[in-house]
This record gives C-alpha cells, sequence and structure tokens, in this order.
C-alpha cells in the first residue's frame, strides 16, 4: 500500500476498499504495512492528526472495517503516548472489536529520538491460530521470534515502511533473515511494505512474501503499485513441521544456556 504521510482520511478510505476486496475473495486477515493509516514520518509525529481525522477515529474506523468485512485487520499507525513521544504500533481489530495494539519495542536508530519504544511481547488468538506481530527493523532481532513461537504463535506478521532500492533487491534481503525466522521457529511468516513516494522524500520498493515454517516461499509479490498477495496458510503445513523431530526445534532448547543473552556489562 502507498500511505502518504498525514493523508488520514485517503489513507483510512483506501484501506477499506483492500479489506472489502480481500474479503470478497474470503480472506480471514488482511495485514496491512507499518504506519499504514498514518504514513511513516520521522517529521513532529505528534502531529499527525493536526488536520484530518484523530486518533480515536482512526482506530474506530478500523474497528467498523473489520466487523463490517467479519475479519481480522492489522494495520499501523502512530499512536499518541499522552506527553512523551509517540509510538509506532500496529492495530489488531476483528469482528468483536480491538483485540489488541502492538507498540514496536526496538525502534531503528533513525526513530529512536523521535518516537517511544514499547515494552511488550504479545500473541493474539484467532479460532484456534495464535499469532503476533513484529514491525519491520525488529525483524533483525531474532530473540523476538523465539519468545513469539514459545507463547505459542502459530503466525508471525511482520508489516514494513522500509525504503530504499528496487523490490527484487528488498525480497532478496528479507529472505536472508525472515527465512531464518521462519525455519528456526517452526511458524509462518508474513511481511508486506509499503510501496511508491511520499511527499517526505521516502521512496518504498514494495514487496510482500509469505514463508511456510520450513523456510520457504509460499507466496511473493514484487513491484512499484499497490498489490494484494493471497496466501492460504494450511494447519496440515504446521503441523507436519512441528511433529517431526528433526524439523522443530523449539522443544529442544535449553534456556538454561543462555543467560548470557540477557546479560549486560559482564564477563561471567
Amino acid at each position: 500500500m502507498n500511505s502518504r504521510p498525514r493523508r488520514v482520511k485517503e489513507n483510512l478510505e483506501r484501506i477499506r476498499s483492500f479489506v472489502l476486496e480481500a474479503s470478497s475473495n474470503n480472506a480471514d486477515i488482511v495485514c496491512f504495512p507499518e504506519l499504514s493509516v498514518t504514513g511513516y514520518t520521522l517529521i513532529t509525529p505528534r502531529d499527525i492528526y493536526n488536520n484530518g481525522p484523530n486518533q480515536t477515529h482512526a482506530i474506530e474506523r478500523l474497528v467498523y472495517m473489520a466487523k463490517e468485512a467479519n475479519l481480522i485487520i492489522l494495520a499501523g499507525l502512530t499512536e499518541d503516548s499522552g506527553n512523551s513521544d509517540p509510538f509506532i504500533s500496529h492495530i489488531v481489530a476483528g469482528p468483536e472489536g480491538i483485540m489488541g495494539i502492538y507498540r514496536k519495542t526496538h525502534l531503528s536508530p533513525h526513530e529512536r529520538n523521535i518516537y517511544r519504544a514499547g515494552e511488550k511481547i504479545e500473541i493474539y488468538h484467532y479460532n484456534k491460530t495464535l499469532f503476533g506481530v513484529q514491525l519491520c527493523y525488529e525483524a533483525h532481532f531474532p530473540e523476538i521470534s523465539t519468545v513469539m513461537a514459545i507463547m505459542g504463535a502459530d503466525i508471525i506478521f511482520l508489516p514494513h515502511a522500509s525504503p530504499r532500492g528496487d523490490s527484487n533487491g528488498k525480497l532478496n534481503s528479507w529472505l536472508r533473515h525472515l527465512s531464518a525466522r521462519a525455519f528456526d521457529n517452526g511458524v509462518f511468516v508474513v511481511a508486506c511494505n509499503q510501496v511508491g513516494e511520499t511527499e517526505e522524500g521516502f521512496s518504498f520498493p514494495g514487496v510482500a512474501v509469505v514463508l511456510s515454517p520450513n523456510g520457504q516461499v509460499l507466496a511473493k509479490q514484487t513491484g512499484d503499485r499497490e498489490a494484494i498477495l493471497y496466501c492460504s496458510l494450511e494447519a496440515e503445513m504446521i503441523e507436519g513441521t512441528r511433529n517431526h523431530r528433526m524439523k522443530y526445534f523449539i522443544p529442544q532448547r535449553r534456556p538454561e544456556l543462555y543467560r548470557k543473552i540477557i546479560q549486560q556489562g559482564t564477563n561471567e
């Protein structure tokens, strides 16, 4: 999706058109890129709602769309945190209302002094499926995916607002680490990116990819235009991985050996 910064009303209308199209094709979950509602900006994001619908209205619209289409919507926005810097957040909305708000926990160096980091890793339930959400830069921290897998996630959604390069180059870059996140944890990985130019000088190459629990590409979309990538995630595929003694690694972990991961500034 091409999400224009500060054009909240226009972005919400575009999101609704995608949701209705996806619903007509029997989609259960629709994942939009990072900051799809408000657009990606590094310039005074606290003012993002000044000239259009406010944050409450934007979230209410997403909930209405989810109820209208009877599906799950994952969509990103700048979230006011009160008196501090805003969060980069992703709304999880379903037919029954808000299911959760995920706040980006690991900010890129460009974002660190502009946004506030979230403090919780969470997963969400949809029927018999559990899934987690990570945002863009967070994909480079394998611990997040492992924690989500330990919490029971079957799918990890990875919405991006990742600029620079062309879509084929971006896909190749993603596959270096996203395949590992799927394979190491025995989960589906679903990633999508913004596409197109913005008034603030960002150029998003637009790519989407779905990976199986063994790290193989199930579906992909590249190009410089908006598009929907559809993919069916079959329970048999994840069961086949997790029931195989040599393909599912999470149960064989030895966390007592991993204390170095959480020790800072020590040689013990």
